[in-house]
């Protein structure tokens, strides 16, 4: 599966002007009420980090699922971290993170967590494999 195509940083065409927006609302950044929208009133968040790891157990969303779940169902075929899929989807992480719960909790997809090292080699044997590979 191929991930979504980039968008040109530099349009070769100048865009259009865009017309003034209504007194008080700010230009740019997205719209909030769509994020609340898509993410729910809820918020709650699994402890999801950036490179932990998203799979899909089937790449066919349900018919309850909403078009960003269905998004996020495709392009877990292979594993992909959650700043992957944030990028690839354009929301923020933590639309993304709130998505992946309500995911994670139907068991539509499965988080591979990042192993963390909690003691550092030893430095004998790391002492002991730089002689044998001097050497060689």
């Amino acid at each position: 599966m191929t991930p979504p195509q980039r968008q040109r940083r530099f349009p070769r065409a100048a865009p259009s002007p865009k017309p003034a927006g209504p007194a008080g609302k700010k230009e740019g950044g997205g719209n909030p009420e769509r994020l609340y929208v898509v993410a729910g009133p809820d918020g709650e968040r699994a402890d999801l980090d950036l490179v932990t790891l998203i799979v899909a157990g089937s790449p066919d969303p349900p018919p309850s699922a909403t078009p960003e779940q269905a998004a996020l169902l495709r392009l877990c075929a292979a594993p992909l971290s959650v700043a992957e899929l944030s990028a690839y989807l354009s929301l923020p992480f933590g639309v993304v993170t709130v998505l992946l719960t309500d995911m994670l909790a139907a068991e539509l997809v499965q988080a591979r967590f990042p192993i963390v090292r909690e003691a550092l080699p030893d430095r004998s044997l790391l002492e002991a494999v730089m002689h044998g590979l001097q050497r060689l």
